[in-house]
């Protein structure tokens, strides 16, 4: 049993099981702060709080952190490096064992606000309600030091840019999306039943875009939720395949790490997701590469 504060300050909600889905690897105290701030969430009365954290073979002790300071955490140690999708594949397997009302994925790099989790259920309840049929929310975050959006819900780019995605700045009203980032979303019992588990075919990134692409497909809606819930950074593109000041021979293989473009995951969402040609969108990328590099070349 959690020891997140209860309130009834929130509309008060039927019984519910929330379990919290989350990977980390050696970012002990990241991932510390983030479990303190989920911890410092307010939530209505008769939310029963658990959840299941997969590490990716820390090396750091976070691992037995987690398990001292927060014992109603279970915590998986994996023996392999399974990066971010399918650590979170896992999590979310061991999740679907206890059949819990709502699953929340989360970042160990969110900082939730204290009202994060009770905004979250309350615009599900409300959206389900509403649509009839089950839903998907995503909670958008800023930078803590300039305020931006860093992640959140995209819309999907139209023509020839299908298989790019906008962040979607959220408003005061719940708005559907086609795509998400997985930060935090919040996942009700009835939308896992039809989309299922995140896809392990999928290294570490694009298992969340397919997921929510999927949801879309099958009938569960992805909404961005009303608001910001809490700050993320953006990762930097400083020394990664997208950084142009490296040669090319660094950026390929960059590009072809699980942290990249791993062609094998790419493969599986342009064949899923781009349409009759996504051969063509399928070879872009890396082509694309290639002919820029050389092409910055001849201008010089």
């Amino acid at each position: 049993m959690s020891k997140i504060l209860q309130s009834t300050n929130f509309p008060q909600v039927a019984k519910q099981r929330v379990c919290i889905l989350l990977t980390c690897f050696n970012r002990k105290e990241k991932t510390l702060a983030c479990f303190a701030a989920l911890q410092a969430n307010v939530l209505p009365s008769g939310i029963d709080l658990t959840a299941v954290v997969v590490d990716d073979g820390s090396s750091d002790g976070t691992a037995e952190a987690l398990t001292e300071k927060y014992p109603w955490v279970r915590v998986e140690r994996s023996a392999e490096s399974l990066y971010w999708c399918r650590g979170m594949h896992q999590a979310f397997e061991i999740a679907q064992r206890s059949n819990p009302d709502l699953y929340v994925w989360l970042n160990d790099d969110t900082m939730l606000q204290p009202n994060a989790l009770a905004r979250l259920i309350e615009t599900e309840q409300q959206l389900r309600a509403a649509v009839g049929k089950p839903v998907v929310v995503v909670g958008s975050t800023v930078d803590e030091s300039t305020g931006a959006l860093t992640y959140g819900g995209c819309i999907r780019l139209a023509g020839l840019k299908r298989m790019r995605f906008a962040r979607m700045q959220p408003t005061n009203v719940a708005q559907r999306c086609d795509a998400m980032n997985g930060n935090l979303v919040l996942l009700s019992k009835q939308a896992v039943e039809v989309v299922g588990n995140l896809d392990p075919v999928f290294e570490h990134a694009m298992g969340d875009t397919d997921y929510a692409l999927r949801a879309n497909k099958l009938g569960a809606s992805v909404w961005v939720a009303p608001g910001i819930y809490g700050t993320c950074s953006n990762n930097s593109l400083v020394g990664t395949y997208m950084d142009s000041s490296l040669p090319l021979r660094r950026r390929w293989t960059l590009m072809m790490h699980r942290k990249g473009l791993p062609w094998r995951s790419w493969l599986a969402l342009t064949s899923r997701h781009a349409g009759p040609v996504w051969p063509l969108y399928f070879v872009w990328p890396y082509l694309s590469l290639v002919l820029g590099f050389y092409k910055s070349r001849s201008t010089k």
